[in-house]
């Protein structure tokens, strides 16, 4: 079994939690949705995000506004509904206690 693949499954596991989590805080650009997984080692790229963020929008939890840019092409920026904040706080609570859950098995005594 190959460890690398393993770990990529984990990390594909939680991206979407992560980039609604990128998100709550207030509008974001593609590349500063990427810089900060990069920053916190959530090794992704352009074509795992950009589906995932259509994804989103399709389902009513993120939206998007263009913005002219100075040095090239227009730019999205996406950010929260209100129907993705809610999404996010239930999120919050499942990932709360999706950590607890495993920490009490992988910290089990032997």
């Amino acid at each position: 079994m190959n460890i690398e693949n393993t770990k990529a499954q984990m990390r594909k596991g939680v991206l979407e939690y992560c980039i609604l989590s990128i998100l709550k805080d207030g509008e974001a650009y593609t590349s500063d949705i990427l810089e900060t997984l990069k920053d916190a080692k959530m090794l992704v790229v352009e074509g795992t995000v950009y589906p995932l963020l259509t994804r989103l929008k399709n389902a009513g939890l993120l939206s998007y506004r263009w913005e002219e840019s100075t040095s090239g092409p227009p730019r999205k920026y996406y950010e929260l509904t209100e129907t993705g904040r809610l999404f996010l706080k239930e999120l919050d609570g499942t990932w709360d206690d999706l950590i607890l859950a495993v920490s009490k098995v992988t910290r089990q005594k032997k």
